[in-house]
């Protein structure tokens, strides 16, 4: 057994007891005054409720070791607190290039990020018990290595990149002004925004994410770090995911009140943030596979 499933089911338990008890204080009147009026994007009432749901569905995993039902409910419950969390997406690129004129809220920043890291740990949690369920080696069953990039990665790394330039072009031909203020760090985000839609997509699949191209002079022909590469396209992936997932939902709710700003452009901006999301994280996945080492407890 690896060394983190022991210790992420204690992590979820004490993490889902303790945020929600703070957020069982905020709603008796104690809670901070946040800056956008919210610090996550569901009521108190229901954060609350997922950390119980945390709290009893980690127990349950151990009384039952690992009933199946539960791990469903886990990952559901992950899904459900990320969810929460998704303005944590701003916090980040606020934080890095605070030129760009998002809010800062350092309150709401922390309890976005408690929420999001008892998500996190819950989805480790249930992680951990669907490898107990499984027969094989508990450190690399489920994750095979790949010989080769197959097909399915292609179709979503390019499918991320549209995703990507379908969002530029909605931009430049809907005539919808850029929401942050002018400024160097537009000009930094802009350009990153272009590394994460297209060089990072295309890097998950191509020879050259693997070993630097011959234009990179200092490094060329030597392996690039791994984690170099998946851990840029699994943390995008990840918090767009959350972010414009959530965010889909709440336009549909919008849209159906009328009070859905911009609509033509954000029905087609939004499901592209998505589409490009989702591909990341399928490319990271098969990068993930083909670059793993060979595992140390069955040599696999």
């Amino acid at each position: 057994m690896t060394r983190w499933m022991t210790w992420t089911p204690w992590a979820a338990l004490i993490g889902a007891l303790c945020y929600g008890a703070v957020r069982a204080y905020w709603v008796t009147g104690g809670a901070p005054a946040w800056v956008l009026g919210s610090d996550v994007l569901l009521p108190s009432w229901a954060v609350i409720a997922l950390c119980a749901g945390v709290a009893l569905v980690v127990a349950g995993l151990r009384a039952s070791k690992g009933w199946l039902p539960l791990v469903l409910v886990a990952y559901a419950l992950s899904i459900g607190l990320a969810s929460a969390s998704a303005m944590l997406l701003l916090d980040v690129v606020g934080g890095i290039l605070p030129g760009l004129g998002i809010p800062r809220d350092l309150p709401a920043f922390l309890s976005r990020a408690a929420c999001a890291s008892v998500g996190l740990l819950a989805g480790a949690t249930a992680l951990s018990w669907q490898r107990r369920r499984t027969a094989g080696c508990l450190r690399c069953v489920g994750v095979p290595r790949l010989d080769a990039t197959p097909r399915w990665a292609y179709a979503a790394a390019y499918a991320a990149v549209a995703g990507c330039l379908i969002r530029i072009l909605a931009q430049l031909t809907m005539g919808v002004d850029v929401p942050y203020a002018a400024s160097p760090s537009l000009l930094v985000f802009e350009f990153g925004f272009l590394l994460a839609g297209v060089l990072l997509p295309l890097a998950l699949v191509h020879g050259w994410g693997k070993v630097w191209p011959r234009w990179v002079l200092p490094l060329a022909g030597r392996r690039v770090p791994r984690w170099l590469v998946i851990g840029p396209g699994f943390a995008i992936a990840g918090a767009m995911l959350a972010y414009f997932g959530t965010g889909i939902t709440q336009m549909i709710g919008e849209t159906i009140g009328g009070t859905l700003e911009e609509p033509a452009f954000m029905w087609v901006a939004v499901p592209a943030y998505v589409v490009w999301g989702a591909g990341l994280a399928v490319a990271s996945f098969s990068y993930y596979r083909i670059t793993r080492p060979a595992c140390t407890a069955c040599g696999r």
